[in-house]
């Protein structure tokens, strides 16, 4: 079964103010599941996680109420302001939604590096493990020491860095992310996502990106490397199915069933 384990919906009329400006003139648009199955079809891609792509509980029903309709929508990764004084609460509320799988912090976003890196989570944290939920990590690489600390205090959080922690590729900023990234892949409640990377390479895409995922699939293995489109912005360096073309070029053959589906299974329980 292959699996799509990171990919978005998005209205602008609820985007006011947020990513993606005008001037991404090809993804400055609505996103609906009538726009990706074709492309899933083409692909033979039989399913998919949908993320959360704001920090507000409407993007969460929003996308569950989409997954309630499409079958094709395996798991919804949503969100929750996870310092709230009612986050564990609402987790638990959430958590009634049989497709939702995980939540998302905008990290990447946020003024404080090491937000992550915090107790005023850990009433959080217990009530996602105790729902059976996961953790995307969307971080830049200046994050990794605190997702790092914020890992080892969580042992049995399940977390997953998404788009490979987004490493400045157009720069060749190699050597730094992967001291860090080797840190994380070490603990093994930790996978990593193959996505995003040719946004990240820039001018110098695709041929530029082997090298990280090359590495990404090193460290994390084909036991807790995970693949995902992150469509539609990847409509910003390539279609659809060359970038998954271009991912199962790079992932050797005998990993592919884990790598293109099985983990995806395995991480989000689907």
């Amino acid at each position: 079964m292959l699996i799509d384990a990171h990919q978005h919906f998005w209205r602008l009329a609820a985007r006011a103010g947020e990513w993606p400006p005008p001037s991404l003139a090809a993804i400055y648009r609505d996103f609906a599941p009538e726009d990706l199955i074709p492309q899933l079809k083409a692909a033979g891609v039989d399913g998919t996680v949908v993320v959360q792509s704001l920090p507000k509980g409407e993007d969460t029903r929003f996308l569950l109420d989409l997954a309630e309709r499409h079958d094709f929508i395996l798991g919804v990764v949503g969100w929750v302001d996870l310092k709230g004084a009612q986050a564990a609460t609402e987790i638990a509320d959430l958590a009634r939604e049989p497709k939702l799988k995980g939540l998302r912090p905008m990290l990447q976003d946020l003024p404080e590096d090491g937000w992550i890196d915090d107790p005023a989570l850990d009433p959080a944290v217990a009530a996602m493990i105790e729902a059976g939920l996961s953790f995307d990590a969307l971080v830049l690489p200046r994050h990794l020491p605190a997702l790092t600390a914020f890992a080892q205090r969580h042992p049995r959080l399940p977390i997953v860095i998404d788009h490979g922690a987004k490493p400045v590729i157009s720069e060749g900023l190699y050597s730094e992310w992967r001291k860090a990234m080797e840190k994380l892949a070490a603990l093994p409640q930790v996978f990593c996502k193959l996505s995003g990377l040719l946004v990240e390479a820039g001018d110098q895409r695709p041929q530029a990106i082997r090298p990280y995922a090359e590495t990404l699939f090193d460290l994390f293995g084909p036991e807790r490397l995970i693949w995902g489109s992150d469509w539609p912005v990847v409509d910003l360096a390539a279609d659809y199915a060359a970038w998954l073309a271009q991912c199962r070029a790079i992932v050797p053959a005998v990993a592919h069933d884990r790598v293109f589906g099985g983990n995806a299974r395995r991480f989000y329980r689907l």
